[in-house]
């Protein structure tokens, strides 16, 4: 009889897909401190960009020639090449931190730095120049940024900026033609296990249906048609109270550990059934400046004994059936929020993509590792699938470049204030939300 039952039970095959890393210019192996500054990355970051530049100048403006800031002369029509600075009057600085029990009224706005009488500088190896003119908006752009700038010196000495060309979106492999069977990746952030907003039932609910534990018989084909999860940072809230310096009671060791050992059993549900990739945020328990390396897996036991387990840096780059995925935890998108100004965080994220950089403002105002050599968050391949979570809502749109590229550009929402995960159709780069909710009426 039991034998009978289990074979009337249409028993559903999960789809694979085979899985590339590209995480490894993110990881900080053999680098090692030794009192360098931070103006290496920039150096590394205005050879690698300036080259590309170079590049796409003749075509942009072949009659002009292109000077250092040294070597302008009044009047005279040039390009220059450089990065650019952002002066501004609001930007916080670390001297008012002793001044603020002084002052009655509130140095800055919390939310965003932008005031009206912001200024943009370019700077090369050679000096720097004030822009003027309006073609170059410093509302838009922040410090960091490599441009060609077309134009000439005023008898100010300011440079006034007549074009600017970005380098615009990287080239990008071909999407492949042989996907003609849905394929779902999941993409989810914000779990945030251990604070007050997380709701253990409604991840439980997003873990069962995602693994095919829950649903009628369509719905668990639909779920084995899933063939990757990606957690987009901030898994974890720990108590920031208890991390003063002091010996903690028992009591609150457990109240440390909890959220982590919780959180590893939902992952240990996922890892049994679906590859994984788990990306740290600005809340977990990992190194503050980006990149951010992954979690160590001690944190994790029991889904690292799996090895559909990845525990993955922030930035994070893979390809999944040679469709290559780059994304973050949100923390670039949201600097830029700070310092410049969008409609939304897809602005952001398509500016980024221009810009051909994943978080210009490092290391200016988002904190980075001081690399000596390089800089790693270049993007020299455009990705076709570019996500960013934390947000505080779902957004979605389809980027296309001037040379064919598309990108799906996917804002994820944190999970503990939406109940909101994403999918993402590999086969046509569709998106839809699965929303969770244990509300009763």
């Amino acid at each position: 009889m039991e034998a009978m039952e289990i074979d009337s039970q249409k028993i559903h095959q999960r789809k694979q897909s085979t899985y590339l890393s590209f995480d490894e210019s993110f990881e900080i192996q053999k680098e090692t401190y030794t009192g360098q500054q931070y103006s290496q990355i920039y150096f590394a970051r205005l050879y690698k960009m300036r080259t590309l530049l170079y590049s796409l100048v003749p075509n942009w403006k072949p009659r002009l020639t292109v000077c250092t800031v040294l070597g302008l002369e009044q009047g005279k029509e040039c390009i220059i090449v450089g990065t650019l600075y952002k002066h501004m009057k609001l930007k916080p600085c670390i001297l008012d931190e002793y001044s603020k029990e002084r002052s009655s009224a509130p140095l800055v706005k919390a939310h965003n730095f932008v005031h009206p009488d912001d200024c943009l500088i370019l700077e090369d190896e050679s000096g720097r120049v004030k822009l003027g003119g309006t073609k170059l908006s410093p509302l838009l752009y922040v410090t960091g940024v490599v441009v060609a700038l077309h134009g000439r010196e005023t008898s100010a000495g300011e440079f006034f900026v007549e074009d600017v060309l970005e380098a615009g979106l990287p080239p990008q492999i071909e999407l492949p033609l042989e996907l003609r069977e849905d394929k779902y990746v999941v993409f989810v952030s914000g779990l945030s296990v251990g604070s007050t907003a997380s709701n253990p039932l409604q991840f439980q609910l997003f873990v069962d249906h995602i693994t095919g534990h829950l649903g009628d018989d369509e719905e668990q084909n639909i779920a084995a048609q899933i063939v990757h999860v990606v957690i987009a940072g901030n898994s974890v809230e720990i108590p920031h109270g208890l991390l003063n310096g002091q010996n903690l009671a028992s009591k609150d060791q457990s109240s440390l550990s909890d959220p982590i050992k919780e959180l590893d059993l939902l992952l240990t549900q996922i890892a049994s059934g679906l590859p994984l990739d788990i990306m740290p945020g600005s809340n977990d328990p990992a190194n503050f400046s980006l990149p951010q390396q992954p979690l160590h897996r001690c944190l994790l036991p029991g889904s690292a004994a799996y090895n559909t387990f990845r525990s993955c840096t922030n930035p994070h780059c893979f390809e999944l059936d040679n469709i290559r995925f780059l994304g973050t935890s949100g923390q670039n998108i949201d600097d830029l929020a700070k310092y410049s100004e969008g409609k939304d965080s897809l602005d952001f994220m398509e500016r980024t993509l221009r810009w051909a950089h994943v978080a210009p403002t490092t290391p200016n105002t988002l904190g980075c590792y001081p690399f000596s050599d390089r800089d790693p968050f270049v993007i020299e391949s455009c990705p076709h699938v570019y996500f960013v979570g934390n947000q505080e809502k779902y957004e979605t749109r389809l980027l296309k470049g001037s040379n064919g590229q598309l990108v799906r550009l996917i804002c994820i929402p944190k999970f503990c204030q939406t109940g909101v995960a994403v999918v993402l159709n590999m086969r046509n780069l569709e998106c839809h939300t699965l929303t969770f909710g244990t509300q009763f009426s």
